[in-house]
């Protein structure tokens, strides 16, 4: 009889850490926090390079996620492009060209790895629809991390110099993109629209 409570007793305690939310969460794990408007998942096993912590968090570039289908762009920053209209964004190093949208998205890649990412939305998407906000792993922003790190842009048109500081410092210390040649995204946009 002891036995059989303390086996109870152990999956009722290993339970509680394993979901420590009341229940509320979807059937991927993820769900809205309304007391400080995040929407964020909790870890689970992933199946390819691109899904951390949930079965449905994708990194599409250096600046956009989807979490369970909702795309959420990085407010503020603007990293190279992976696709735009057809187009892959290049930048140089030395001889070499380089396909700078996709070391941007791969560095995004690491920095999340297996850790929970939340983000904390603002009210009104952009002009595609998309959800605007900053998303943090470990209660650091990741657009904080991708700018300082040199793979993404303080992006001066919505960011209010946000970003200007970790801007600074990966220009001054040749960090990521800094240390090749390069257009900067809205400028590389431009160029192809105007084709």
């Amino acid at each position: 009889m002891n036995y059989v409570f303390l086996a109870i007793l152990i999956i009722l305690l290993s339970f509680s850490k394993s979901f420590p939310h009341s229940g509320r969460t979807n059937s991927e794990g993820c769900h809205n926090q309304t007391s400080n408007n995040t929407y964020h998942c909790h870890n689970k096993k992933s199946k390819s390079k691109n899904e951390h912590s949930s079965k449905n968090l994708k990194i599409t570039d250096g600046d956009t996620i989807s979490i369970n289908g909702t795309k959420v762009r990085f407010s503020g920053i603007d990293a190279p492009e992976s696709y735009y209209r057809g187009k892959e964004q290049k930048c140089l190093i030395g001889d070499s060209v380089i396909d700078c949208g996709k070391l941007s998205k791969n560095f995004l890649i690491k920095l999340v790895g297996k850790k929970t990412v939340e983000c904390k939305l603002e009210k009104k998407p952009d002009q595609y629809n998309r959800k605007l906000g900053e998303c943090f792993v470990e209660n650091k922003s990741l657009s904080r991390l991708m700018v300082k790190n040199g793979y993404a842009f303080d992006y001066p048109k919505y960011s209010k110099k946000k970003f200007a500081e970790e801007q600074e410092y990966a220009k001054n210390n040749k960090l990521g993109l800094w240390n090749m040649k390069f257009e900067f995204p809205w400028i590389f946009r431009e160029k192809v629209r105007n084709k």
